[in-house]
C-alpha cells in the first residue's frame, strides 16, 4: 500500500533527511519526498497499519529534523 501525506520542512537538505530517516523506519518498503510540493509518499511494508507506522516514521524524522511535520 502506498499513501502521500503533506509536509512542513524548510529546505531540500532537510527533506533528504526525513527521506533516510522514513526509509528506515520498520514497516517501511520505501519513502520518497517531493520537497517542491511538500509531499512524502511512503509504500508500506506487506501487513503494515499505515497510521502505526506514520507515528514511528515522524518520530524518526524528528529526531533528524525537530521543527519538521508530517500531517497525518
Amino acid at each position: 500500500m502506498k499513501k502521500t501525506y503533506k509536509i512542513d520542512v524548510d529546505c531540500a537538505n532537510c527533506a533528504n533527511k526525513m527521506e533516510e530517516a522514513a526509509r528506515k523506519t520498520a514497516g517501511v518498503k520505501d519513502a520518497t519526498v517531493n520537497f517542491m510540493m511538500l509531499k512524502m509518499s511512503v509504500e508500506f511494508e506487506d501487513g503494515q497499519e499505515p497510521k502505526t507506522v506514520m507515528k514511528e516514521v515522524l518520530k524518526n524524522c524528528k529526531k533528524v529534523e525537530d521543527d519538521c511535520e508530517i500531517f497525518l
